[in-house]
């Protein structure tokens, strides 16, 4: 309640009040962060509104007398800033997740070149949208905390008990193995996605899972990839590279899982082409 007609401080006039210069200089650093995120996701959100009304029939110049706006501000509006799709990724910042692997030679923890790729491609294509990037890993242990917001992860469930337990919540796509090795199952068709590893003779192919599932606290969702092998991966994060807008026009940031189909370059492991081999499934949210 403001009392006495005095209005409560800014968060500019709080910060300057902090007597510790070094905790000034932190606090003061943190909230231009966030700040810089609210102008981004802003105009990210403005440059949407103008899209959707355009689609549903509206001339630029009715967008502008209703919004109070010249028509030449809003066609700016509209073919500048951070793309609206870009909202399929994350709000922001977002976090990219890789594995870390046992280097049995040295005992240490290392990234894999073939992970270490596919994640500077998914934080390239991040920045691309105008998203504040950071990186983090799951451990050789398979441990990662889940529970956080603006979460990218790469990584299979073979690598990390946390994340087989986070796929198994995904109601359609799952993951199981046999003797062949590691597989999707489409449990509404019955159909099976495998790697070309594992027929004969063998085939440059791969199949790899989109989803984002369920955070265990419940408290949002997370963005999860992961091929049967590495350029099943990569196939993904090419997709995303150019269909995210078609991504982002069917399920916008409600869960939802697919299974990629992936050709790749033998000699390179790049893929060749790409593109979904199951129906893109959007879940119930409870």
């Amino acid at each position: 309640m403001i009392k006495g007609g005095s209005m409560p401080p800014s968060d500019v006039e709080r910060i300057a009040a902090i007597e510790d210069p070094f905790q000034l200089l932190r606090v003061a650093t943190e909230r231009l962060n966030a700040a810089q995120d609210e102008v981004t996701e802003l105009s990210r959100l403005r440059r949407r509104v103008i899209q959707d009304l355009h689609a549903q029939g509206l001339s630029y110049a009715q967008i502008a007398k209703e919004a109070g706006l010249t028509r030449g501000r809003i066609h700016q509006i509209r073919h500048t800033g951070p793309a609206p799709e870009g909202a399929f990724l994350g709000e922001g910042s977002v976090i990219v997740v890789t594995p870390l692997r046992l280097d049995v030679e040295t005992g240490r923890s290392v990234v894999a070149l073939d992970d270490m790729r596919s994640g500077k491609r998914l934080e390239d294509l991040a920045r691309t949208y105008g998203l504040q990037i950071s990186t983090d890993n799951v451990t050789v242990d398979g441990e990662i905390d889940l529970n956080r917001s603006g979460l990218l992860v790469i990584c299979g469930p073979r690598m990390s008990p946390a994340m087989r337990e986070a796929y198994g919540r995904d109601p359609v796509i799952g993951w199981d193995r046999d003797e062949k090795g590691w597989l999707l199952r489409d449990t509404r068709t019955g159909k099976v996605y495998r790697s070309g590893s594992q027929t004969y003779p063998q085939q440059a192919h791969d199949s790899a899972y989109l989803g984002r599932l369920p955070r265990p606290d419940g408290k949002g969702s997370f963005l999860a990839i992961a091929g049967i092998h590495p350029s099943g991966s990569l196939g993904v994060i090419q997709l995303l590279a150019n269909e995210t807008a078609t991504l982002w026009g069917q399920v916008h940031d409600h869960r939802f899982s697919t299974v990629v189909a992936v050709e790749y370059d033998p000699a390179t492991g790049e893929p060749v082409s790409v593109e979904l081999a199951s129906p893109l499934y959007r879940h119930e949210e409870r």
